[in-house]
């Protein structure tokens, strides 16, 4: 064991024990936040226009803050791009974390000097937590690697711009900037194919031992390593490798392919991260769930999914919640978000301690008949054939079929790539039909009453996915395929990738 792995163990005793402080009590801390982080914007800009000095409560706030959108918050942060202090938080952020919208375009999210330590807080804690629970800590003693944007900011306005990913990266802690992959100078390449190739050149004969990113763009690494390196398994290139680090979308589609190039089985933690904020991170490898992170200067509501697109939809904090029920989340921040929607579902899976499950995209759906089917139900009925026919996923998407060329009854058409395919695809479709049948209760009744026909499968090409997101300009970095569309965007321009 080294230093740095001796010296984590009882650093995460102590960042544990913080943790478990504030986690049994979550919804007495969300109100404790909620005050302070009312009592901090009141002379802002948009305290006043929302009369902040007025409210008392969480239902007073409600009363004067509506939920909102980027889109319709977009006035207040565009004050604030251009320069003019205290509008939705005191001063000026100290970056702007630059996402792509499929509704708004680009979308700069503020980054305060309050929030940018907490989520630097929240990636090493769900770290220390790790080695608290599981006491394994040799992976600090080698090289990490996180595939992420560009670090290079733009200056051109009063506040520094960047992916969020790219800024994180001037954050990272000291000790740990020896152990860290790839340099700099390769951090900076934006075209994300040369990209790849470069960090394979860094880091193929290095002792990797933790990598982290996001799951698409990992196994795009991971295949270019076993090209390398003559077909080897990533064990084989990197023996000591043993943990690897994920968020931004669901893991089980891509674990089975993952582990065959893998070789083994290994360790993960999952992470929800976003612009807005740390959300949550999993502090568990035997317990279903991330860990709700109510101290970390969020506010959270929850509106019912079926609820999120009402006039007047309920908006329940943290106290009021319910198990295994899936919510719109909403944000209040100390970068100054408020009532805003990040588009996410969540449930909860637990109360004590508050754990979720993130389970889709609020505007990712298919109700172009009322079944109103989301990315959850699509994913576990695929995923649960998958397993038992030994069928590998390496992605996929849905949308619906409203008027199909070949006339009859409407679909829902499922595109999938496939690195295992199954040996009757036909059959195969049909159990995954079954199985979306009994999630959903809606598509269910639909299919019984011949209004749709059951699901159709277009199987596409190898790397149709990574081509697909070459020609959008969206390759690499945080950039995810949905899984759901209620229109054919993203279908029509997949067609020419199904296999012939």
């Amino acid at each position: 064991m080294g230093l740095k792995s001796a010296l984590s163990k009882p650093f995460a005793y102590f960042a544990v024990r913080q943790v478990n402080k504030w986690k049994k009590r979550a919804a007495e801390v969300q109100e404790a936040v909620f005050q302070k982080l009312i009592a901090s914007a009141r002379e802002t800009a948009f305290g006043k226009d929302h009369k902040f000095a007025e409210i008392r409560s969480y239902e007073d706030f409600k009363k004067q803050v509506p939920i909102r959108d980027y889109e319709e918050l977009k006035a207040y942060i565009e004050r604030v791009v251009k320069g003019e202090e205290n509008v939705l938080w005191p001063g000026l952020p100290i970056y702007f974390a630059k996402t792509s919208g499929t509704t708004s375009g680009v979308k700069y999210i503020p980054i305060s000097k309050e929030s940018m330590p907490e989520h630097i807080k929240a990636a090493r804690n769900a770290l220390l937590t790790y080695v608290h629970e599981t006491g394994k800590a040799d992976f600090v003693d080698g090289k990490m690697i996180f595939l992420q944007g560009s670090p290079v900011l733009d200056t051109k306005y009063k506040v520094p711009t960047g992916r969020l990913s790219g800024i994180t990266a001037h954050h990272v802690p000291q000790y740990l900037q020896k152990n860290r992959l790839p340099s700099y100078q390769t951090n900076c390449i934006e075209d994300w194919e040369e990209k790849v190739d470069a960090i394979v050149g860094e880091t193929i004969n290095e002792d990797m031992r933790l990598i982290s990113g996001i799951p698409p763009w990992v196994q795009m690494y991971f295949d270019r390593l076993s090209e390398r390196a003559g077909g080897k398994k990533i064990k084989d290139i990197f023996k000591n490798f043993s943990l690897f680090v994920y968020g931004g979308v669901n893991y089980e589609p891509y674990r089975a392919k993952m582990e065959e190039v893998i070789g083994k089985k290994i360790d993960s933690i999952e992470t929800y991260p976003a612009s807005e904020g740390f959300i949550a991170y999993q502090d568990s490898q035997q317990e279903e769930g991330l860990l709700l992170l109510a101290n970390s200067g969020i506010f959270y509501e929850f509106v019912p999914a079926e609820e999120y697109f009402n006039e007047s939809p309920t908006r329940l904090s943290l106290r009021d919640v319910e198990l295994n029920k899936n919510y719109a989340i909403i944000l209040n921040t100390n970068a100054g978000l408020w009532g805003y929607s990040i588009g996410d579902t969540v449930k909860f899976v637990s109360k004590n301690p508050y754990k979720i499950l993130v389970t889709g995209r609020i505007k990712h759906f298919i109700s172009a008949f009322g079944e109103h089917v989301i990315g959850e139900e699509v994913e576990q009925s695929i995923l649960s054939v998958a397993r038992d026919e030994g069928v590998e996923i390496t992605e996929f998407t849905v949308a619906p079929q409203v008027s199909p060329v070949e006339g009859g009854l409407p679909y829902h058409e499922w595109f999938i790539e496939f690195s295992k395919a199954p040996a009757d695809l036909d059959a195969f479709r049909m159990k995954v039909d079954a199985a979306l049948q009994k999630k959903n209760s809606y598509y269910y009744d639909l299919i019984s009453g011949r209004i749709l026909q059951p699901l159709i499968i277009r199987q596409l090409e190898a790397d149709a996915f990574i081509n697909y997101m070459k020609a959008e300009g969206k390759l690499g970095g945080q950039n995810k395929v949905p899984r759901l569309s209620n229109d054919r965007k993203i279908a029509d321009k997949l067609e020419r990738f199904v296999k012939r």
